[in-house]
């Protein structure tokens, strides 16, 4: 089995990290690149940053900011929002993404994913899918940060982002997030077992417990963590502790 990743997520909006409950009502959690150096030198595996209000603002994604915080840690750094072409995709590579995510764009325009992979190689790729549950077995994908409805079924578009060479999947359930009620188990393990590449579960992690069943029996390559980190629940430390005292392959200092 590969090592599990522990991956904290910053959600920028106006500078600053936000975390929310369903995508709404967000409250500040803390300084962008403060909390990027803290993860970092807490031996997080990566780091995801999301400006969740690119598109919506129809914005670039803050370079910036991006910038600095690359200058700031000495992890795998994945950058997504406000990406519309190969050239945003450059531009966040030479100011130090190791990868970038795509979302909206994705959706619309779905050839972006397959010259990104064929430009840039597929582990510069991930997709980010923000899924909504429409009924016992079915989620449907939705787009500009949880706001518009596409009507594309998130399981069959996991799959295509797969074969247009997608290297990794951010699996977002827009029901879960922020509840700290566990994530959407059931919507994980549909696409964990549809796709061969890595997903990463996110959204609704609030004890140890949800985040080794995401590992273990939904089969996760990764978590994605906010609220979790943000406010001080748990460590990074103290999650891959519990994980490595289960037998799950961790890396650990």
């Amino acid at each position: 089995m590969l090592a599990k990743r522990i991956i904290p997520c910053l959600d920028v909006k106006d500078g600053k990290v936000v975390k929310g409950i369903h995508f709404k009502n967000l409250r500040q959690a803390g300084e962008v690149v403060d909390l990027a150096k803290y993860y970092s030198d807490q031996e997080a595996d990566e780091l995801v940053f999301l400006d969740i209000s690119a598109t919506s603002e129809g914005r670039k994604t803050l370079k910036n900011l991006v910038k600095n915080v690359a200058s700031n840690i000495s992890i795998p750094f994945t950058v997504g929002g406000g990406i519309k072409s190969i050239d945003d995709i450059l531009i966040l590579l030479e100011n130090g993404a190791d990868k970038v995510s795509i979302n909206t764009q994705a959706v619309r325009n779905p050839n972006i994913v397959y010259e990104a992979a064929k430009k840039f190689g597929s582990q510069c790729i991930v997709v980010a899918i923000d899924a909504k549950r429409m009924g016992s077995h079915r989620w449907d994908v939705y787009i500009e940060s949880g706001k518009i409805p596409t009507g594309i079924n998130v399981k069959e578009w996991a799959k295509q982002v797969e074969d247009l060479g997608a290297g990794e999947i951010l699996l977002t359930s827009i029901d879960t997030d922020g509840t700290l009620a566990g994530y959407d188990f059931q919507l994980l393990t549909n696409i964990t077992k549809a796709v061969k590449i890595p997903v990463i579960a996110s959204g609704g992690a609030g004890s140890l417990e949800h985040i080794y069943k995401a590992v273990t029996e939904c089969r996760a390559s990764a978590v994605l963590l906010a609220s979790l980190l943000h406010f001080k629940t748990f460590t990074i430390k103290q999650i891959k502790k519990f994980l490595a005292e289960r037998k799950i392959p961790v890396r650990m200092n």
